[in-house]
């Protein structure tokens, strides 16, 4: 569809180890249209930042992308040399990392970091770019951003230097942003005006957001649909509000469950017993079946029927349980 940004189809990535080839991500597909977050949640280790960076050539070696494909705006881009990759990063595609620290010079002001941004990736003028860098910081709300922009990092908070990197991702018009735990290490009430931010961007700018988080109430706030990771497989996706009501697949069920909100005051929460399997000792059919109350021997035996469209990669998907 036309107003697809990004379309990811069997990707698969392999980590060569001495006991074999293991796969963090194990053939996922979904696409994530413009002006929508898809939120990507699961346990960790369950390939969520994987996938991300394997979308943006950032992944480490031995790691690299084992089969599948990735297209951005109609045109593919897993197969591109180190030095397109480069050129793609910043003008087509922002990042926004967890500790925003990791993302930002300490020698450089902010202003020249979003100037020299936006001059390696627009057709402007330095002092052209100067006046987008104050109004970038505007936008992102950051208070007197004409006198901040001298500012260096260290000199802003925690969730003012989140709101710099926010600018910094967006400052070249990026079609799509990848956010990987962009809320993790700050206070609640920051967390809130961050997602806030996050989704009135998305929704003014239209761009495409591929948030990455472990947080279910991040995903209820902020995600129009989400994809549920598990052992490097997508277990379901669907519209948020389908998936928090009305989960298909067992260990959706238990994500949901395992909330405070879910507990509705009980002592304790609930949780899903044993733990997920390692990457090297995956096991054959299903990964989850070790784990799932409802397992049966096709679980066991046959790999889950893929994901097409949006529903949970389950032979016996809790909804048709409940319909039988």
């Amino acid at each position: 569809m036309s107003d697809v940004v990004l379309s990811i189809r069997g990707l698969s990535v392999k980590i060569p180890t001495r006991s074999g080839i293991v796969k963090p991500v194990d053939d996922i597909s979904y696409d994530i249209r413009a002006g929508e977050i898809l939120g990507i949640v699961g346990e960790s280790g369950a390939g969520k930042s994987m996938a991300g960076n394997a979308v943006i050539g950032l992944l480490n070696p031995p790691a690299q992308i084992a089969a599948g494909e990735i297209w951005l705006n109609g045109s593919r881009i897993d197969n591109l040399k180190d030095a397109a990759m480069r050129r793609l990063r910043g003008k087509h595609i922002g990042m926004v990392f967890q500790d925003p620290l990791t993302s930002l010079n300490p020698l450089l002001s902010i202003g020249d970091q979003l100037t020299e941004t936006m001059l390696t990736h627009l057709p402007i003028s330095r002092s052209e770019a100067h006046q987008r860098a104050v109004a970038a910081l505007d936008e992102v709300g950051i208070p007197g951003a004409a006198e901040r922009i001298g500012s260096y990092p260290h000199e802003f908070s925690g969730g003012m230097r989140q709101r710099v990197v926010i600018a910094l991702a967006l400052c070249a018009e990026p079609s799509l942003i990848i956010a990987d735990e962009p809320t993790t290490a700050l206070d609640v009430s920051v967390q809130a005006q961050i997602i806030a931010l996050l989704k009135r961007l998305c929704r003014d700018r239209g761009t495409a957001v591929m948030l990455i988080t472990h947080d279910m109430g991040v995903i209820t706030e902020a995600a129009d649909r989400v994809a549920v990771m598990y052992a490097g497989r997508l277990a379901e996706l669907g519209a948020v509000r389908d998936v928090l009501t009305q989960p298909q697949h067992p260990y959706t069920q238990g994500l949901m469950a395992s909330t405070p909100l879910a507990s509705q005051g009980k002592a304790r929460l609930h949780q899903i017993e044993g733990a997920m399997p390692r990457l090297n000792a995956v096991p054959e059919g299903c990964p989850f079946h070790p784990r799932c109350a409802y397992a049966q021997d096709k679980c066991r035996a046959a790999p889950t029927p893929q994901i097409v469209g949006g529903h949970a990669a389950c032979w016996f998907p809790l909804i048709a349980q409940k319909v039988s």
